[in-house]
């Protein structure tokens, strides 16, 4: 796809909730002759993130079981999520977080599963995250690794055959954004989700929970076997609470009873914090998370587990401790 000049015109809309699973696709990865009505997915929610202390995690999972079926690519193990997120020089996407823009965007390429379970043919997501006001909306489109990587480049993509209007609308603007922005690699987040989704009275309802979230600041490839610095401690894992119109009374009681802190966590603006690509904000008030771990510069994000305070990047070695 060749980069235009100007920025595109054309800006997409997310539509109504569509496919929301969050693991590979059943199939092999799409080629681009493949039919296109399914490459495309866009949906909008609602989302509550907190914070679970280890030691409150079985107790959160017999609960949500209770009211909740695990997802089916989830199972009772879950899998892990590698990404990586795309910014200018300036960073102008972690600063439209930090400075709490109402209407803000981020681009990345996401693999559901192991490093070791990547190729160039793997499917992938490239995904547009944006907030408008309190609604969380996202888009992405499913491509083969290396296609992704092209289309998040310099190098530019032109899918082969025919494509619907809605995808080439999505590609227009990502690669409208990465021309006209000179968007690059800034960092790479990994972790181990845990998912559930809602029964009859609840189907819009997702839950997931994160485990010990990880990312670096180099050495891009979602198959790199570079190592990781923890990005939050070890101690503590993200509950999201993801619902297309309304949170269950359950869930508010749930997190209440457990004097679960709700927080305004990003998991981007983390691996940039940690790794001190950015001097912290004088233009905003402290944020729940802050609340919660005191002085940031004070917290530890090594691995106590090991001598050097780095995990490995996720592979089929890699085990969820619980």
């Amino acid at each position: 796809m060749r980069r235009r000049s100007r920025r595109s015109e054309t800006r997409t809309t997310a539509s109504a909730p569509g496919p929301q699973h969050p693991g590979r696709p059943a199939g092999p990865a799409s080629s681009a002759r493949t039919a296109t009505a399914s490459r495309l997915h866009a949906f909008n929610r609602f989302e509550i993130k907190y914070l679970v202390p280890q030691d409150q995690a079985e107790e959160l999972r017999a609960e949500l079981r209770r009211h909740m079926d695990d997802d089916a690519y989830s199972g009772e193990r879950g899998y892990p999520i590698t990404s990586v997120y795309y910014d200018t020089a300036r960073l102008t996407f972690y600063w439209e977080k930090i400075e709490g823009l109402k209407f803000r965007r981020k681009l990345r390429v996401r693999h559901y599963g192991t490093a070791d379970d990547l190729t160039p043919d793997s499917t992938v997501f490239v995904e547009i995250k944006q907030r408008v006001n309190r609604v969380t909306q996202k888009r992405r489109v499913v491509l083969p690794y290396r296609d992704a990587l092209r289309l998040c480049s310099p190098e530019g993509y032109e899918p082969e055959g025919e494509v619907s209007p809605r995808e080439r609308a999505f590609l227009d603007e990502v690669s409208t954004l990465v021309g006209e922005l000179d968007l690059r690699p800034t960092v790479t987040t990994g972790y181990h989700r845990e998912a559930w989704v809602g029964r009859e009275a609840d189907l819009g309802l997702r839950v997931t929970l994160d485990h010990r979230l990880r990312g670096r600041d180099r050495d891009f490839h979602l198959a790199s076997e570079a190592p990781n610095r923890l990005i939050l401690p070890a101690r503590l894992s993200v509950l999201e609470v993801k619902a297309n119109e309304r949170v269950p009374a359950w869930v508010t009681d749930l997190t209440a009873r457990m004097s679960l802190d709700v927080v305004r966590i990003s998991k981007y603006c983390q691996s940039v914090q940690a790794f001190g690509l950015v001097p912290r904000s004088t233009m905003h008030a402290p944020d729940e998370l802050e609340a919660v771990l005191g002085d940031p510069a004070s917290v530890q994000t090594t691995d106590p587990t090991t001598p050097t305070g780095v995990a490995d990047a996720p592979n089929r070695k890699s085990v969820l401790v619980r």
